[in-house]
C-alpha cells in the first residue's frame, strides 16, 4: 500500500488506469461481476480532489517525519550482485517479501525494481523505488498490530510482456485515538521489463477510494473485528 486503506467488501472493478491492467486482472478472475455498465475508468471513480490531498497528506508527512529521508529496504547488496535472470526468480522474490510483510514493514528488495519504477494505487502515482521506500517508512510508524496474508501469486504474459500478479489480505490497526481497523482485499499487478525488473506496480482494492478514506476515520469498536 502507498497511501490509504478501506474495509472489505466484495472486489469490485475499482481497477487502476490502463485497459491493460483491466485485462490482464480480467483473465486472472479478479475482477468482480458487478462491474459498472459503462465501465468507467480508474480516473472518473476517483475524485481528482482526493487525488491532490492524499499527496499532499503524503507529502507533509515526508517533511515532517524524523527518519531524515532515510528509506527501508533488505537484501539489497545481495540482489545487486545475483543477476534476476527469470520471471520465476522475481517471483520468488516477491514472496519473500510478502513473507517479511513488506508493506506494513517497508522491507522489501528495492534491487527487484528499476530506478524509475511507477508505483500506483487508487489514490496516488508516482515514479522512484526510493521514494516508493520514503513513503513506506512514513506509513510503517502508524500500524499497531499489522499484518499480510499472501493468497496468491503467480506469472502471466500479455503483449510479449511478462507480469506477476498477487492476491493479498491487509490486517491493521492505526495508532490514532479511535483506533480505526483497516482490513482490505487487494491485488498488485508487476510488470517487468526484458531485463525482469519490475517497472510497473499496480494496485488494485476492492473498494472505492472515497469509501477507504471514511475507513480511516471509523472508530473500530463500532466494526465487528475480521
Amino acid at each position: 500500500m502507498t497511501a490509504i486503506w478501506c474495509n472489505p467488501q466484495p472486489f469490485s472493478s475499482q481497477l487502476l488506469p490502463g485497459s491493460r491492467v483491466q485485462s490482464i486482472l480480467r483473465i486472472y478472475g479478479f475482477q468482480c461481476c458487478s462491474s459498472p455498465p459503462n465501465h468507467k475508468n480508474r480516473e472518473t471513480q476517483t475524485p481528482q480532489l482526493l487525488k491532490v490531498a492524499v499527496s499532499g497528506v503524503t507529502e507533509l508527512l515526508r517533511l515532517i517525519s524524523f527518519t531524515g529521508g532515510r528509506s527501508i529496504s533488505v537484501d539489497d547488496d545481495r540482489r545487486d550482485n545475483v543477476p534476476v535472470s527469470s520471471v520465476d526468480e522475481v517471483l520468488s522474490t516477491i514472496k519473500s517479501d510478502y513473507e517479511k510483510a513488506y508493506f506494513v514493514t517497508g522491507l522489501f528488495t528495492s534491487a527487484i525494481y528499476a530506478e524509475d519504477c511507477t508505483f500506483e494505487d487508487p489514490t496516488i502515482k508516482f515514479r522512484g523505488k526510493e521514494l516508493y521506500s520514503r513513503n513506506l517508512s512514513l506509513l510503517v510508524p502508524f500500524f499497531e498490530d499489522p499484518s499480510i496474508q499472501l493468497k496468491k501469486i503467480e506469472k502471466g504474459i500479455s503483449s510479449k510482456t511478462e507480469f506477476i500478479v498477487a492476491s493479498w489480505t491487509l490486517r491493521t490497526y492505526l495508532k490514532l485515538p479511535w483506533k480505526p481497523l483497516i482490513f482490505i482485499d487487494g491485488k498488485t499487478v508487476y510488470d517487468l521489463d526484458e531485463q525482469f525488473r519490475i517497472v510497473r506496480h499496480v494496485e488494485s482494492w476492492n473498494i472505492s477510494a472515497l469509501e477507504a478514506i471514511g475507513q480511516i476515520f471509523t472508530p473500530s469498536f463500532v466494526r465487528p473485528n475480521k
